[in-house]
């Protein structure tokens, strides 16, 4: 997700240090030094805002002149297999992760009108449902459902959402669905200042205001 313009200002600084120490490194990738590069072309491009995608793409390190001195190397083993627990489990897992792969390579489905079409197979797709939340809760925690101790499979098991939304509405269905009692527990809170006289920012952050933000990877407590 790195811009190329940041890895070729790191290799022009690297090659500018370097060369006193070695002539040689002016003309050598990242002044001789190695750099390892981690990630995956299958995710997320560079982020840059009112971009086209021609832009998009051209920012990507492979479209650099670095890209001609790396050398591409790719991971073998799948770790997830290598923890599943029994052959049958191991060979399921290995035929959706060969299944994904073949989606990302560009090599399952077939072009229609300037569209690509993916069959997904039967043993993954839910056919029939009325509310949706409540088909793919069944269809993921079938033991909840018939009110059997699932502690183990709640714990192996998750469900992935596009929005924070409707993680609320799956998680408000799933606990409907727990006979425990309920327990209420009440707390105080309040904004901490990070200053002591910074009077209109303490104003400004009440905990009501901060309390309606809901992103990812910020939680606020009351």
């Amino acid at each position: 997700m790195v811009n190329k313009y940041g890895i070729e200002a790191l290799d022009r600084t690297m090659r500018d240090i370097l060369r006193f120490n070695n002539s040689r490194s002016e003309e050598q990738p990242f002044g001789g030094k190695t750099i390892v590069f981690g990630g995956d072309f299958r995710q997320i491009l560079p982020v840059i805002p009112k971009e086209t995608r021609q832009e998009i793409v051209n920012a990507i390190i492979n479209s650099s002149y670095i890209w001609n001195s790396c050398k591409l190397m790719t991971l073998m083993k799948n770790m997830r297999l290598e923890g599943a627990n029994g052959n049958q489990s191991c060979r399921e897992l290995k035929e959706f992760a060969d299944w994904i792969l073949s989606i990302g390579d560009g090599r399952c489905g077939r072009s229609m009108d300037g569209a690509d079409n993916v069959e997904i197979p039967d043993d993954i797709l839910i056919k029939e449902w009325d509310d949706p939340i409540v088909a793919i809760c069944r269809e993921i925690y079938p033991e909840m459902m018939s009110g059997m101790n699932c502690d183990m499979q709640v714990e192996d098991r998750a469900i992935l959402a596009t929005t924070l939304e409707l993680v609320d509405e799956i998680n408000r269905y799933m606990k409907s669905l727990n006979p425990t009692e309920a327990q209420t527990y009440f707390s105080s809170g309040k904004a901490c200042p990070t200053e002591n006289n910074n009077d209109i920012l303490a104003s400004v952050h009440i905990l009501e205001l901060l309390n309606t933000i809901r992103c990812s990877g910020v939680q606020t407590t009351t």
